[in-house]
Order: C-alpha cells, then sequence, then structure tokens
C-alpha cells in the first residue's frame, strides 16, 4: 500500500423491495462520499433488494444476476465516473443451480477487480441463508483460497461479508495473504421481540468482536450495516430490525467513526496507510506466531 492517507466511506440505508430504488439511494449516497473525498467506497451487503433470506422461498431465485450483471454494470459505471474503488454486493447466479452471497469490487477505471464469495453461511430463525446461498471456494482467479485479498490501486482489500465477521481465521488468513484493510458488508439485526438488555448484548458482540480482528491483525476495519425494518414475508415472525451501528476503526481497534442505529449515513474516516505497519513494530503478534502448535485447528474437535 502506499504511504499517506486513504478517505474511505461507508453507506449505511435501508433497502427497498424495489431494486431500482435501492439502487438510486445508493447511487446518491456513493455520489456524496465521492464528492466528500472518499477513494474507496463500501456498501452494506445485499443493498439492492430487502434481506429475503427471512424466508425460504424458491420465487426469490429470480432476483440473482450473473457476474458481470445489471448491478455490476451499474456499479462499475459509477466507479469509473467517480473515480473510485466501489465495493458492492450481489446475489450471484453462478450457474443454474449454484448462487453466492457475493462481494464485488470495481475499480476506478470501471473494471472488476475481483470478487468475494461468503464463505460463511449461517442457517438461523429469520436468516435462512443455506436455502440460497452456496458457500464460497474461491475468489474471482480461480483457484485461489477463497480468503484471498483484492488488489486494487487502494491498496490490497480484505473482503469478508457478514457471518464471516464471527471468525477470526477468516480474519487471520487475509491478513496472512497481505490484506491492508479488512472490510465487512453486513446485514444484521435485532429479532423485534428480543428485551431491551438481550439487544445490547448481541450489538456489543457484534461490534467487539470485528475491533477485535482489528487489534489481532494490526488492520483497519470497515464495516457497514443495514437499517429499517424488514417484515417476515410469511407473517409468521416479527421480522428484522437492522441495527445499523456501522463503523470504522483503525488497527487498534479505535473508532475512527460510527453511526446510530436508524440513520441513513455516509460514514467518512481517513486512514493512515502506514500505522500498520508502524503498529506491528510494537506489538509483533506475527513474529511471536507459534505456527508448530497450531495444527489442531484444522480439526472439528480436539479428543
Amino acid at each position: 500500500m502506499s504511504h499517506g492517507q486513504l478517505r474511505v466511506a461507508a453507506i449505511q440505508q435501508a433497502c427497498s423491495s424495489d431494486k431500482d430504488a435501492s439502487l438510486a439511494t445508493t447511487e446518491r449516497l456513493v455520489r456524496e462520499a465521492a464528492a466528500g473525498g472518499a477513494r474507496l467506497v463500501i456498501l452494506q451487503e445485499l443493498h439492492a433488494t430487502l434481506y429475503f433470506c427471512q424466508t425460504e422461498d424458491t420465487a426469490t431465485f429470480d432476483l440473482a444476476e450473473p457476474i458481470p450483471g445489471p448491478t455490476t454494470e451499474r456499479l462499475a459505471g459509477l466507479a469509473r465516473e467517480l473515480g473510485i474503488v466501489l465495493v458492492g454486493s450481489v446475489f450471484e447466479r453462478r450457474m443454474n443451480g449454484v448462487y453466492h452471497n457475493t462481494a464485488v469490487v470495481l475499480e476506478s477505471d470501471g473494471s472488476l477487480a475481483g470478487l468475494y464469495r461468503k464463505m460463511h453461511i449461517p442457517d438461523d430463525p429469520g436468516f435462512y441463508e443455506k436455502f440460497y446461498f452456496t458457500p464460497g471456494d474461491a475468489t474471482f482467479n480461480e483457484g485461489q483460497s477463497g480468503f484471498t485479498p483484492i488488489d486494487t490501486s487502494v491498496g490490497r482489500l480484505g473482503l469478508l461479508v457478514c457471518w464471516d465477521q464471527w471468525y477470526p481465521e477468516a480474519a487471520r488468513l487475509m491478513a496472512l495473504a497481505g490484506a491492508e484493510i479488512l472490510i465487512y458488508p453486513t446485514a444484521i439485526g435485532w429479532d423485534t421481540t428480543d428485551e431491551p438488555d438481550e439487544q445490547a448484548r448481541q450489538l456489543d458482540a457484534w461490534v467487539t468482536v470485528q475491533r477485535g480482528h482489528a487489534v489481532a491483525n494490526n488492520l483497519p476495519v470497515i464495516a457497514p450495516n443495514r437499517i429499517g425494518t424488514e417484515a417476515d414475508p410469511t407473517g409468521q415472525g416479527t421480522g428484522i430490525r437492522f441495527w445499523g451501528n456501522s463503523f470504522i476503526c483503525g488497527p487498534q481497534g479505535e473508532f475512527l467513526a460510527r453511526a446510530d442505529e436508524a440513520q441513513e449515513t455516509i460514514l467518512f474516516a481517513d486512514i493512515d496507510r502506514q500505522r500498520s505497519e508502524s503498529i506491528r513494530r510494537i506489538w509483533p503478534y506475527f513474529r511471536d506466531r507459534r505456527i508448530d502448535a497450531y495444527g489442531d485447528l484444522l480439526k472439528r474437535v480436539r479428543d
């Protein structure tokens, strides 16, 4: 990564059942972010649609698109026009019967710099993602590990998506491969029936674990999340209230910017691109790793 400051922006927005309307909101906010000096702009998970994984419905597969496809082409044109690196999210139709939750990186000339297919797929009440998404198996350069950073004109980006954010292994593998920023497009929220204390614990856990990845890997983290309450389409549940709280933190977990739980927001932060190296010189976790003693991490459980 080059030296100096990099201005980044994370977009926090509500989404619509109308893909064009959602993307129009996204485009407006991306333009504002670029006008504010951002050279890297990050969008939240599945920003073009409602979070459709509250239910299992085969008709929903009609929302999926190939890559390249309409959404990536629209984002590519925006990146090219504004001269920014833009990270978006697509419900990808890779082939008939194989679909992914995919983060795409558009270079400032509009080219597709790379993509990352979500590796950890949840299956919980209100988050039935295993019905829709095949786990990622490789990056844009087929044959590479799924945990491979994407090279761009603003640096090497370690793209991970939502549920991936709970796994220290994913962040560490990205860091070991040379990622300079960890990026977590997200769609997470509360069951509206949860008690306030439980909601507070969940939110605090979400923020803390990602700040921990920043600290453990001496890397900045960008985590945009959506806002708004989205109803359960079946009417059987009470829906999800997405908790926002998008944030950007530095390589010691220090907050550089943080949004609230309800407002449409463009978060800006200036990332010092020399800071990770400086921190690693005084907190040399990577020097002191006992790789000779970690073999059991490849086991499901230890006997």
